[in-house]
């Protein structure tokens, strides 16, 4: 009886052990492909309960969401021949979970390392120039060739974003001193536009005041003004004969 008690219950277990090998519960990102005897299915399974009839089937899980991996630094000479350190960020998902177990043997890994070549290759043919102010172009570049690449795999890189670029101090010095050499012609030509604009003006109001004399005497007038409120002192002002002319005319004509 000990020995059929000891038999039953090693059978139960069995048999559990069994049943819990072939059935799998799959999260909502989660998706299955399964190996019979060693040939791949059709298409890869679940979510929810997903039946693995161990030992002829094995199951290998596959994530479906964003993996957002960095990209170390890595030492690129510019095409101006200019060496610096950037480093970047990829962002990728499994489409097809299926040809991402076949056709590669770790897809994590594979897209890294061709982020990595390929962000040394981009950035060895753009100018530092471009790399620093159109880095925009330059991360949709880096995601069209990428993308390219592991579409094989069956995994689709969404997003590659440049990070941070290292430049040397001596060219760190260079560009501080264009920077401030193109705000001080910017400074120059806002303000020679503005001593044009001027000299516009006072040509306009210098032809409205030679249509009549009257307006310069005011002008006179009002210059003098604003001389004696500013100083108390003696003022030496010329004044126009067309002035005294114009005040004393009357005078001689009578």
């Amino acid at each position: 009886m000990g020995f059929i008690g000891s038999g039953l219950g090693l059978a139960v277990f069995f048999g559990l052990f069994i049943v819990f090998k072939w059935i799998n519960i799959l999260n909502e990102y989660e998706r299955g492909v399964i190996f019979r005897l060693g040939r791949v299915l059709d298409e890869a399974k679940g979510p929810g309960f997903v039946f693995v009839f161990w030992p002829l089937d094995r199951m290998v899980k596959i994530s479906l969401r964003t993996v957002v991996h960095d990209i170390p630094p890595q030492d690129v000479i510019t095409r101006d021949n200019v060496s610096v350190k950037v480093n970047a960020v990829v962002y990728f998902r499994v489409m097809n979970p299926v040809k991402s177990v076949i056709e590669v043997e770790n897809y994590v890994y594979a897209t890294s390392q061709l982020a990595q070549t390929t962000l040394r290759a981009v950035l060895g043919e753009v100018e530092l120039d471009d790399l620093l102010s159109k880095r925009e172009d330059v991360n949709v570049r880096l995601q069209e060739i990428i993308d390219q690449h592991s579409d094989p795999w069956g995994v689709k890189v969404s997003m590659v974003e440049v990070k941070h670029v290292d430049l040397p101090p001596d060219m760190q010095r260079a560009i501080a001193k264009q920077a401030e050499a193109e705000r001080e012609k910017r400074a120059k030509i806002i303000h020679a536009g503005g001593e044009l604009e001027a000299s516009k003006k006072l040509a306009e109001a210098a032809d409205v005041m030679s249509m009549n004399s009257v307006t310069i005497q005011l002008r006179y007038l009002q210059t003098l003004t604003e001389i004696s409120t500013e100083n108390a002192s003696t003022i030496v002002f010329p004044v126009p004969i067309s002035m005294l002319e114009a005040l004393f005319g009357d005078k001689r004509d009578s």
